[in-house]
């Protein structure tokens, strides 16, 4: 039997009397794709440091084909084939493909200038490798989430990579990009390259890897076969805690609907839709990227402007000529990416909290009243359960799944009637993921009504209490989740059966 690719034992890291490892081991063998899986803050990120040279581990080793070390350096760890390809796939957008991809071998050789024919001839072997097509001379900056990982794939292949560590690759992916990059990683393992795929999506973990280990609060708690393994179990490694299945049921509410929409018409984006919305109702909006579902709810919103039919709120029709306009009507707006559309990022939790209501929070000079701010701020961060240290601390510095509660805190603080979805739990560990889809149906069974636009098909299941199928800007079924399978709203969404 060969050696594994990379073994590590005994890990053991801490940070200023933190202990973020202890004890952790994992074995990875050569063509194996293996899934380490955890919540955010369970100790993934110091693992994979210490295993690509970032960190020194405090007790343990390192052991890469057969050899033994007490610690690496980032130089030694690539030398020896092992390659990281972090969230932000460390490329520089203002640099084309090809630059992107030659620039590692023109410094590895110290040359001082680049030569553009062997840069791209280097640039034309990497992509080969794997059968992508870009333009070489296109700015990163201008590609796809999904075509400037495969740029880091290919440049981690450039460097002989023997294991490919990929930290929550799929993050900001559609469910379209995720199934082109398995193919992918399939590929790369018939060459017999080891994969650590690192990520916290249940599905994702069962349908890709072979064999899994699981971290919580720094330790191992599971490893073994994913074949052996449940989503319950799975579950219940990763957060100590029971998950039971549920579904959300409408409230029986008086009154007619809160909103309603007829006929609205976005020339290529979306035409002739028309649905109601009542009080204490989630509707779930489910469709391929492309199938004008971001595009319909960002019209409600007042972001886009349609070029025909209706918006009404309680029976009156409404025009939303603006994001103002649209808050003004009771309508708040959780987009997709909370990272670049939601969050103020290196801005404080409190600030992030507030800048919806700036105006409550205002004496009339236009001057905050911080003791109010402080005392919202509070009232939310309590209700939410929001993990964080002090409300003064920049919201990057926390989790995910605490970001997300942030910003949808921050529009519960506009008090809504109506409440737009997009992605809600996009990037968020499972934990995060199921308070988030509580609270949701605790508003909805107070009277709130919501949308939630997603394409993760257990999320709409579990938590619409009606589901809305689009493709090719157009809605094709109106479906019961208590009676409906994912396999029934795939086949839906993409007309495949």
């Amino acid at each position: 039997m060969s050696a594994p690719v990379l073994k590590v034992e005994g890990i053991t890291k801490s940070f200023g009397g933190v202990q973020a490892l202890r004890g952790v081991s994992l074995d990875i063998a050569p063509g194996e794709i293996h899934c380490l899986a955890g919540e955010n803050g369970s100790g993934k990120s110091t693992l994979i440091k210490v295993i690509s040279g970032v960190y020194e581990p405090d007790v343990g080793w390192i052991e890469i084909q057969g050899q033994r070390f007490s610690h690496l350096n980032p130089k030694e760890a690539i030398s020896l084939g092992i390659q990281v390809i972090y969230q932000d796939f460390s490329v520089f957008p203002n640099l084309s493909v090809m630059e992107n991809l030659a620039l590692n071998n023109e410094l590895m050789d110290k040359r001082r200038f680049m030569n553009y024919r062997r840069a791209r001839a280097i640039a034309s072997n990497a992509i080969s490798q794997i059968g992508f097509e870009v333009d070489l001379d296109e700015r990163v900056e201008n590609l796809t989430v999904a075509d400037r990982q495969l740029i880091a794939i290919c440049r981690a292949l450039l460097q002989e990579a023997k294991l490919i560590i990929m930290d929550e690759p799929t993050s900001a992916l559609t469910k379209k990009e995720v199934k082109a990059l398995f193919a992918v990683i399939k590929g790369l393992q018939a060459r017999g390259l080891s994969i650590l795929f690192v990520s916290h999506k249940l599905d994702e973990v069962f349908e890709i890897s072979e064999r899994y280990t699981i971290l919580r609060n720094g330790e191992n708690v599971a490893s073994g076969s994913t074949a052996d393994l449940d989503r319950k179990t799975f579950a219940f490694h990763m957060t100590g805690r029971q998950f039971e299945d549920e579904y959300y049921k409408t409230p029986t509410m008086k009154g007619e609907p809160i909103l309603s929409v007829r006929g609205l018409t976005l020339h290529g984006a979306y035409s002739d839709i028309s649905f109601d919305l009542s009080a204490g109702e989630i509707l779930g909006i489910t469709g391929l990227l492309g199938s004008g579902r971001t595009e319909l709810v960002e019209t409600l919103f007042g972001i886009l402007q349609p070029d025909a039919g209706q918006i009404l709120i309680r029976g009156k029709e409404s025009r939303i000529k603006s994001v103002k306009d649209a808050i003004r009507k009771g309508i708040g707006y959780v987009p997709s990416d909370r990272l670049t559309e939601g969050l103020f990022l290196p801005q404080a939790v409190d600030r992030n909290l507030v800048v919806t209501v700036l105006d409550r929070v205002s004496n009339r000079l236009g001057f905050l009243r911080h003791s109010q701010i402080a005392e919202m701020c509070q009232k939310w961060i309590s209700e939410f359960s929001i993990s964080v240290k002090s409300p003064d601390f920049p919201v990057m510095t926390l989790s995910g799944g605490n970001q997300q509660k942030v910003v949808v805190a921050r529009w519960l603080a506009t008090d809504p009637s109506i409440l737009i979805l997009n992605g809600p739990t996009m990037g968020v560990d499972i934990g995060s993921k199921y308070e988030i889809h509580v609270l949701l149906r605790e508003l909805a069974a107070k009277g709130m009504a919501i949308i939630i636009v997603s394409d993760d098909l257990p999320e709409v299941l579990a938590c619409a209490s009606r589901i809305l199928v689009m493709r090719a800007g157009a809605f094709v079924q109106e479906l019961d989740p208590a009676v409906t399978t994912e396999s029934k709203l795939s086949e839906l969404s993409t007309g495949i059966a």
